[in-house]
């Protein structure tokens, strides 16, 4: 009782000293509390582009399609025909990117004959809400899938998926539980959606105060509690005996480099690896992106090649 007497009235140095350090204490743990909520969902909220591009005149005859997915509402996508009967190739956009951005890749390998389709993860794009880094883009990633698997013109039981960091998680965590998976790139990807908030935090640029981070994780972690049993993906890599992995990373994407890489060498054959000078293929200069678009396509022609005939 006269400690807490002391401590709510101090009369000696001593306890005035203590008196200020738990205080001090107590409101950098609320600042930092309340940063880090703000900074998540600085990260987790919606940043979308000017506008759509008019695809009227573009070439290769895109498709405007729209579908539902259970729980969000509906999407709007488009898809690139190639050979009639041939695989389609899904490309999942990273994190803050939009599928317009995505284009050139989409040309590039429906020059050589794929069906390719392009969408939008909640909170990018054209896309209201917020992302979950992973966690619900898996749903919707395998949402796109299923509506491409009801159309005859494409073959129902051959995918290819191309995803950077957010994008490569979902693509492989389908890969590891939808047997139409047959060929999967991913550039940048990550074990489990926390490690990519925390990456992002880092590199948010607030102040760094005592438990931001841990406290950033732990809101990130709260948000997304109804996803708190979901496994990483090292958990179930095995998954993905036979699917032709291609794992790239990025020299300057430290930090995602060695989680490429560890995701790598715990995956099963057939699998390859590349490390990219440069990575982002959305804000790479033109050359760089040629040769981004050729690693590419010749990954998908030799472990998922394009069989059937033309579209009348």
């Amino acid at each position: 009782m006269y400690l807490l007497d002391e401590l709510r009235h101090p009369t000696r140095w001593y306890s005035k000293l203590l008196t200020a350090l738990l205080a001090i204490g107590f409101f950098s743990i609320l600042a930092a509390a309340f940063i880090s909520a703000f900074i998540v969902y600085r990260i987790l909220a919606p940043i979308h582009p000017a506008a759509a591009p008019d695809l009227a005149n573009f070439p290769g005859h895109p498709e405007n399609v729209s579908y539902d997915v259970d729980g969000i509402g509906s999407r709007a996508s488009w898809f690139f025909p190639g050979l009639k009967s041939a695989p389609t190739i899904v490309l999942c956009p990273g994190y803050r990117m939009s599928r317009g951005e995505l284009l050139p890749l989409a040309a590039a390998l429906q020059d050589h004959a794929y069906n390719v389709f392009l969408f939008d993860f909640t909170g990018s794009g054209w896309t209201a809400g917020h992302s979950t880094l992973g966690f619900r883009e898996v749903a919707e990633l395998r949402a796109a899938v299923s509506v491409l698997a009801q159309r005859n013109d494409v073959d129902a039981s051959r995918f290819g998926l191309w995803g950077m960091n957010m994008g490569g998680y979902a693509a492989l965590a389908l890969a590891e539980s939808d047997p139409r998976v047959r060929a999967v790139v991913v550039e940048s990807v990550y074990d489990r959606p926390r490690d990519m908030a925390r990456l992002l935090v880092e590199r948010d640029g607030s102040p760094p105060l005592p438990l931001l981070e841990r406290f950033a994780e732990g809101s990130f972690v709260w948000l997304n509690y109804s996803y708190r049993d979901a496994p990483p993906l090292s958990a179930h890599l095995s998954r993905l005996t036979g699917v032709s992995t291609l794992f790239l990373g990025a020299d300057d994407e430290r930090e995602l480099l060695g989680a490429t890489h560890r995701l790598f060498l715990a995956a099963p054959e057939p699998k390859e690896e590349d490390v990219l000078e440069r990575g982002d293929y959305a804000g790479m200069l033109d050359e760089d992106k040629r040769s981004y678009e050729n690693r590419i396509v010749s990954f998908f022609l030799l472990h998922l090649p394009a069989q059937g005939s033309s579209h009348p």
